[in-house]
């Protein structure tokens, strides 16, 4: 399983118990993941956003991904985002900013 795999997991695992969401459902409609969320009673949009980012960076710890999340609408009493875990793409080349990961550093596969 990949580190993009472990985090969606834990990612929907986090958000399926919170308190603050009474009805979680994630769907994949035209390969782009879709997040379906209907908050708890007294729980803002702001909240649930805090929630989204919270649970994502939990889902992300230890690992190279970075978080795309945007809010799609509101359908009736169901907030819809979509989040994506960005994985990071192989450097093709030196920028001489002296990175860590630089392509210099790397064995040739």
């Amino acid at each position: 399983m990949t580190d993009h795999e472990k985090a969606w997991m834990k990612f929907i695992e986090t958000m399926d118990s919170s308190e603050m969401v009474a009805v979680f459902d994630h769907k994949i409609i035209t390969g782009l993941p879709f997040i379906y969320i209907t908050p708890a009673a007294d729980v803002t949009q702001t909240m649930i956003e805090s929630l989204l980012k919270l649970s994502a960076a939990t889902a992300m710890k230890g690992k190279r991904l970075t978080l795309a999340m945007s809010y799609v609408r509101k359908n009736q009493a169901q907030y819809v985002y979509r989040i994506r875990f960005l994985v990071p793409q192989r450097k093709m080349f030196c920028c001489g900013n002296l990175c860590d990961d630089c392509i210099r550093f790397t064995q040739p596969s």
